[in-house]
This record gives structure tokens, sequence and C-alpha cells, in this order.
């Protein structure tokens, strides 16, 4: 069985960095349910964002996993190779900063014959890094298979929110529109040592083989941002102040994808705004 977090940091001679926002899943339930949503079939790669002391990496490692633990803390590293060794393969890098598509081409597995190669993703991720790693997980989206993440609950709740919920948002629409999104389940503070202040939750990303195809990527997440950016106004006007097209260009847009300029951006489901953008016809220069 392996050490528990408070077993590991004292055999180290080491503490949880609060600065880092350390905080150690140890509840064996919770650790064998990510395990099991990341690796269903044995030999597959995962990618593990933030491995830590190595608990989920062992829960992986169990099930057949080729594990490639990323971990930026010197410290963490140390602990990873002294306790997993040659087992795993060990990245030292910052997890917001990795080279997907090199990742994917030397580990990742096609899911057809002669498909493109893709990846697993697991980690928990420390709270205050979670938006930079889920933005870099958005660009490598074509490189991965599944994603399955522990995140401050709130933050989970708000990428798995459906249109037209107050949690629903930018992150939630940019991820849905190349995922399958869904809460696996909650995981209380007291899983965790140290236990944070907060609650977490289970998030699995199922990435599709194709996302809703848009003219322009950039262009799309700037529509998107804008007509979250101001929830009270009407998309229509949401739209025209963010000067995302000539107003008459916006109009017309709107008209052709069949949505109601008097509707709030957040009503809109992730194939309504794919449609909107590719309404809008070929980006302009400049």
């Amino acid at each position: 069985m392996y050490p528990s977090p408070r077993a590991l940091l004292q055999r180290h001679d080491l503490h949880a960095k609060k600065s880092w926002g350390q905080n150690f899943l140890a509840d064996p339930a919770v650790l064998e349910d990510i395990a099991a949503l990341s690796a269903p079939a044995e030999g597959e790669a995962v990618v593990e964002l933030g491995a830590g002391l190595g608990h989920l990496t062992a829960r992986l490692l169990g099930r057949g996993a080729r594990v490639v633990a990323v971990e930026r803390d010197r410290d963490m590293a140390r602990v990873l190779r002294a306790e997993l060794g040659e087992r795993i393969t060990l990245l030292e890098a910052d997890a917001a900063r990795l080279d997907w598509a090199d990742l994917a081409r030397r580990l990742g597995t096609p899911d057809e014959p002669g498909g493109p190669r893709r990846l697993a993703v697991a980690g928990n991720l420390p709270y205050h890094l979670s938006s930079p790693i889920l933005f870099s997980l958005l660009e490598a989206a074509p490189c991965l298979r599944r994603a399955v993440l522990l995140l401050q609950r709130e933050v989970a709740e708000r990428l798995a929110a459906v249109p037209g919920a107050r949690e629903a948002g930018l992150l939630s629409v940019l991820l849905q529109r190349v995922a399958e999104v869904e809460l696996a389940r909650r995981v209380p503070a007291g899983a965790f040592w140290p236990p944070p202040r907060v609650e977490s939750a289970v998030l699995r990303a199922r990435f599709r083989a194709a996302a809703e195809p848009v003219l322009d990527e950039a262009r799309f997440g700037r529509l998107v941002k804008a007509g979250f950016g101001q929830r009270r106004k009407t998309l229509r006007n949401a739209l025209e102040a963010a000067r995302i097209a000539p107003p008459s260009r916006l109009l017309g847009a709107m008209a052709a994808a069949g949505i109601d300029p008097g509707r709030r951006g957040e009503t809109l489901s992730v194939a309504e705004w794919a449609a909107l953008e590719r309404a809008l016809g070929p980006a302009q220069p400049g």
C-alpha cells in the first residue's frame, strides 16, 4: 500500500507548501475513482498534471497505465523518483506549458488504425493555477482523448454548466465546444491532507473527435467573452459594445443564425455560439 501523505512528508523531511497550493488527496476511494476514469484501458498513456507525492500516480500504475508525471516542485520530484523510480516518466515542467503535440506524437495511441494519436490527462490542479492549465488543455484539444481533473467545486460547476445556468461562462462554452463535460463526483475537504477550506469536485471531459466548427478560433473566443462580459445587456448591445463587428453585420449574422438579438448571451448553446461566429463570415483583416 502506498504511504499516506503525512507519512511521505515525514519520510522525506518535507511539508506542504501553502504558497504552492499543495493539498494532497489522501482518500483511497476518490483516488481509485479518478484513476478508473482516467485509465479505463490497460496500457494507455496518461499525463498526470501536478503529480505531487505520487498517490494518484501509484493508482494509475496499478491500473496498467503508462504514466507521464508532470511536477515542477523539485522536492516533490525527488519524492516521485525515490518512491516510483523508473515506473514513471517524470517531467519537471510547468503543467501549463507542455508541448502536447510532441507528447501525443511520442506517447499517444490512435482511436483507430492510422488515426491521430491522443492522450489522457489526469490531475489534482492547484486552485490558483487551474485557469492557465485549462486554457492550455483547450489549445491542445486535438491531442487529447479525455481529461479527469480535480478542481475547486465552484470551478468544476462552472465548466459543466448548461446554457442559461447562472454558473455558465466563457470557459464552459469553450470547453463544451470541444468536449462532453460532466461532474463525476464531489470531494469533501476532509479527503485531503492538509484539508483545504473549500470543497472540490472531479470533472470529466471527453474530447470530441471534431469540435463544433468555427471560421476563426480567436474570434469565437472574443465573441463568447463579449457575450458574457455584461450579463445584463442583450446580446446585441453586448456585442456592439465590444466592437466584434459593425452593427449591421452583427444583426445580419444573428438573423442568419436564427438568434434573437434581445436574448442574453448566457442563454445561447454552444452550437448557437458557433453558428453565430460562422454567420459573421470570413474574419476581416486588421
